[in-house]
């Protein structure tokens, strides 16, 4: 079925978790395309700042205070769209909280919350999204994760919500499909990406999280979201490492399961000291949501070759070239890891080398 989409330009866009982050920096750069634009988060005073930024460098756009957990927010929210803007075009589902600690010591309210916010929540948004564009058309847009492919250690609960996203994505894909409904629906899996969900994540780790390497700029998964406004595609992964991981879960699950024992753990674990009581926004906003980075203090990637060359597959040998080592570097992982593995020896130090490739140098420090 062609579905076809309108140039950025002609759309009303609306963006679930708006205030910081990818979100922030999408409805800034989909404003800089000339899309009116509808923020939504919790945090009001953020949400206000954004839409303050926006007109300020003279785009359209408005916000609406809406918790996704809540059906009747988020049918409110398109409501308000309509009401503002007489239509919606693109309806990108992005809100979501994080939460670290072993699956046998978090507890179960914090897991059905964070399942109410990062599944329910994009639930909510398909459906409100679904009636809108039933009859004109249109896309949704799902911000997941890398890890709606393959799960890691400290974050099952979160990796079962993206995984849960991801089902429901192709589902509902299908169905509109067969009863020829003209919406896109796209699904964007990030990589480890520079945001400050990270400092607002609970954690029980005994320490603040910190995002593994490498990591991108959110500017580069706001790109992906443009795009996939534009063009109907089904999935994109962002980062050449998310791609590592998918092919790893796809070729050699057990193999992946052991490097990802050995080196993620750690990993994901920063130096400084923190409490399951510190401040997070599990459950209601924080004062300040922490803008659009998330001062992660290694190089922080402004350009993926691998999910360039995804999306514009024709635009030169050069991006093509760069997915191509990011697919021989997880080749050459899979055999480096079942010799190492196999040996006893720890696969840590040649996979911090190989695992950095995205058609760059690999990083000089962690």
């Amino acid at each position: 079925m062609d579905v076809s989409l309108k140039p950025i330009g002609e759309q009303v866009v609306v963006i679930t978790g708006a205030s910081s982050g990818i979100g922030r920096v999408t409805a800034k750069e989909l404003a800089k395309h000339d899309a009116r634009v509808v923020l939504a988060a919790r945090n009001e005073h953020d949400l206000a700042s954004a839409v303050t930024e926006i007109r300020d460098q003279g785009g359209r756009a408005v916000c609406q205070v809406c918790d996704v957990s809540d059906p009747a927010q988020v049918d409110a929210l398109g409501d308000r769209a309509v009401r503002e803007f007489g239509t919606i075009d693109t309806w990108v589902n992005n809100a979501g909280v994080g939460l670290y600690g072993r699956c046998t010591e978090v507890p179960i309210a914090d897991m059905r919350r964070q399942f109410d916010v990062n599944y329910w929540g994009q639930v909510h948004g398909m459906l409100t999204a679904v009636k809108h564009l039933r009859q004109h058309g249109g896309a949704i847009v799902n911000v997941a994760s890398a890890l709606a492919d393959r799960a890691i250690p400290l974050q099952g609960n979160y990796c079962a919500t993206k995984h849960a996203i991801k089902a429901f994505t192709d589902s509902l894909r299908m169905e509109l499909e067969a009863d020829g409904v003209p919406i896109s629906v796209t699904l964007v899996k990030p990589g480890s990406i520079d945001t400050p969900l990270f400092q607002k994540a609970k954690t029980f780790m005994g320490v603040e999280p910190r995002p593994i390497p490498p990591v991108y700029a959110p500017d580069v998964v706001a790109e992906v979201i443009l795009h996939a406004a534009q063009h109907a595609v089904r999935d994109v992964i962002v980062g050449g490492m998310g791609k590592i991981v998918s092919v790893g879960e796809k070729t050699s699950p057990r193999l992946t399961d052991k490097y990802m024992e050995r080196s993620s753990l750690e990993s994901q674990k920063g130096e400084t000291a923190a409490s399951a009581e510190r401040p997070a926004n599990l459950y209601s906003p924080l004062p300040q949501d922490g803008g659009e980075g998330g001062g992660f203090s290694g190089r922080v990637r402004k350009w993926s070759a691998y999910t360039e060359a995804a999306l514009h597959p024709r635009v030169g040998m050069g991006v093509l070239a760069g997915a191509g080592v990011t697919l021989a570097a997880a080749a050459r992982i899979v055999r480096r890891r079942r010799g190492s593995i196999v040996r006893g020896g720890s696969p840590e130090s040649g996979a911090r080398r190989k695992l950095t490739s995205d058609g760059q140098p690999p990083e000089s420090s962690r």
